[in-house]
């Protein structure tokens, strides 16, 4: 057996407490679990419970959520139950939201496009008719309270200008809920002209234009590459000038390959905390990677009691 792979951090983050603490002094969300009949689901809500950042509303295979809930000791005899087995819980926390019976939901042990299958539809009654939903992951390094706003990792395949504008409209005004009063936001590519061979450069150029007028609250620049976005030093070095350079809040990227690769790579390369939400339906969506631990899950519950706490 070979020595672990050398770019994996030893180092794991906690969640922040500057996100933890906006999110104690907000109302306590009524969160619904999604197929909660899991470990790690009731775990993480659990959690999520104690920390005093969700009211938890438990959804799926009733047996099987008390027999696991009893496994690991946690009475939920107080707490609402749902049964709805399978594929019908997202549709059931669909309509729970609806009614204004929850304020967020979370993803159980259930694959990410069975439970969003009940939720993004127009048809689940979450999203106005020209809405576009986005995820957004609330990334923070190891002894750093400051957060880096990355969107769109885990929804958007391949996202077309308008649903990039819509991205980045849901990360700038969270960016804004959590005290960032103008959000400084980076649009990814490969380089900083726009290349008619490389499409997304172009798009970046349209997106940063649009930008200017639709979001005159945050400054964007675009195409970015990587370097200019995270060092200063490296756009004095390409005599690239941008109040965006080397001080980015938000990246916005051009696909979910890039995005999933970048998280991951913090996550697992730097220890980074990463809380993930998704936005643009009447309530936020929690939703995280099932290898990520306790800290990134009690961030992503905080997280949506931010993005929740303008609702109610």
């Amino acid at each position: 057996m070979r020595e672990p792979f050398p770019f994996l951090s030893p180092v794991t983050a906690d969640a922040p407490r500057r996100l933890l603490d906006q999110a104690r002094g907000l109302p306590v969300p009524r969160v619904a679990l999604v197929n909660a009949g899991s470990v790690n689901a009731l775990e993480g809500i659990r959690e999520a419970a104690e920390a005093g950042l969700a009211q938890p509303v438990l959804i799926g295979d009733a047996p099987k959520i008390h027999a696991v809930a009893e496994g690991i000791g946690w009475d939920i005899t107080a707490l609402r139950l749902i049964h709805a087995p399978g594929a019908e819980a997202s549709a059931h926390a669909a309509a729970l939201a609806r009614k204004g019976e929850v304020d967020a939901i979370m993803k159980g042990q259930v694959h990410t496009s069975v439970f969003l299958k009940g939720l993004l539809p127009r048809s689940a009654g979450l999203r106005d008719a020209n809405t576009r939903c986005g995820h957004v992951f609330h990334i923070t390094a190891p002894h750093s309270d400051r957060p880096l706003i990355l969107t769109d990792g885990a929804l958007n395949v391949d996202p077309d200008i308008a649903t990039r504008q819509a991205c980045l409209t849901h990360a700038v005004h969270l960016a804004q809920q959590l005290g960032i009063e103008r959000p400084k936001a980076g649009i990814l590519s490969a380089n900083e002209d726009p290349l008619p061979s490389l499409q997304n450069s172009m798009d970046a150029a349209v997106i940063a234009a649009w930008a200017k007028t639709a979001l005159p609250e945050a400054d964007v620049a675009g195409p970015m590459a990587l370097d200019l976005i995270f060092s200063a030093e490296a756009a004095a070095a390409k005599n690239y000038v941008s109040p965006v350079a080397g001080d980015a809040d938000i990246i916005l990227t051009p696909n979910i390959t890039t995005g999933n690769a970048i998280f991951k790579l913090m996550s697992l390369g730097m220890g980074c905390c990463a809380a993930g939400l998704v936005l643009g339906l009447k309530v936020p969506i929690l939703l995280t990677s099932r290898a990520q631990g306790a800290p990134a899950r009690i961030a992503s519950a905080a997280l949506g009691v931010i993005a929740a706490g303008v609702r109610r």
